[in-house]
């Protein structure tokens, strides 16, 4: 049987620029080998000075590394950390009116910070995550997941095993730092000034001393490397525009007969070749469009007025 506790301690205080966030936790908790520590993200950016004054509108720009989705006023945005939230994931919750609070710079190396600190002051090897609350695509209502962390396997990887049935076990990979974020939340909650959590009973994800293990970075998929680069608007905006800059959130070219599937689609007569689609009876606009979108581009124009495609994305 596996147990697991987890609790929040209250008395934290408003936590400000400098703050030794290592110092509060240990005045509050007695920690054990192995405990999982929570910090939200809001005051590892509070004690590291990235309270700022003037709007979330105003912060957006420098936060965004490009923009995924917009509806009305509602921005979602890769930041430059490769996280992808809406509005950067800049808060002007719990700060004073006319501020914002910006994420860490690098939530990571805030996570190892903290471990260190945390170390030094009990002599004990904790795992840290530091969280913030974020959407879901196709769910209601948000959770708290890993922006940073340290001495903590991230994910666990069950690739390669198989079940209780004898079933291989293809792409199940728990992302475990993101539910004991969310698992700290239900302690912590929203309103209740309760910045800290701790999780005791899963050391088997904590790694020894000196190896802070690979951070929540681990968990960002690279740009492109999901079918979701774009919101559904935006990625039709950004196929007519075709601008080579914009390529790499489509993704992986698809395969020959893929695009020559969505050719017939739109009625174009094809035929793959190797390592080329040849396509006729389709307005060149579309075709354009079409063939950047799934990573091709037209090589050369046959004699008969057909277009030969070939892949151009790595």
């Amino acid at each position: 049987m596996t147990h697991l506790e987890v609790w929040a301690p209250d008395g934290v205080g408003e936590v400000r620029r400098g703050a030794d966030l290592g110092a509060l936790l240990a005045g509050l908790v007695d920690l054990e080998d192995g405990d999982v520590v929570l910090v939200t993200s809001k005051v590892v950016s509070k004690a590291e000075g990235r309270v700022v004054d003037g709007t979330r509108e105003e912060a957006l720009p420098r936060e965004t590394a490009r923009l995924v989705a917009r509806r009305g006023p509602v921005r979602i945005v890769r930041t430059h950390h490769g996280l992808t939230l809406a509005a950067a994931g800049i808060d002007a919750s719990n700060v004073e009116p006319g501020s914002v609070v910006l994420l860490p710079v690098d939530p990571d190396v805030s996570a190892r910070r903290i471990r260190e600190r945390l170390h030094e002051l009990t002599g004990r090897s904790v795992g840290v995550v530091v969280t913030d609350t974020a959407g879901r695509a196709w769910r209601e209502g948000q959770t708290d997941l890993a922006v940073g962390a340290a001495g903590l396997t991230v994910l666990e990887d069950f690739a390669g095993r198989r079940d209780g049935y004898g079933n291989d076990l293809v792409v199940t990979a728990p992302a475990v730092a993101d539910e004991l974020a969310g698992a700290g939340e239900l302690a912590q909650g929203k309103l209740a000034g309760r910045p800290f959590a701790v999780v005791r009973g899963r050391a088997d994800l904590v790694l020894p001393l000196g190896d802070d293990g690979p951070g929540a970075a681990a968990l960002v998929r690279p740009d492109g490397g999901d079918l979701f680069g774009w919101g559904s608007r935006e990625a039709v905006l950004r196929a007519l525009r075709a601008d080579p800059a914009d390529a790499a959130a489509f993704g992986a070219p698809s395969t020959a007969g893929e695009l020559a599937e969505a050719v017939a689609e739109l009625g174009g007569g094809v035929r793959a070749e190797e390592g080329a689609v040849v396509v006729e009876n389709l307005a060149p606009e579309t075709l354009r469009t079409l063939a950047f979108a799934h990573g091709w581009e037209a090589d050369m124009t046959e004699a008969d007025g057909s277009v030969r495609l070939r892949p151009v994305r790595p």
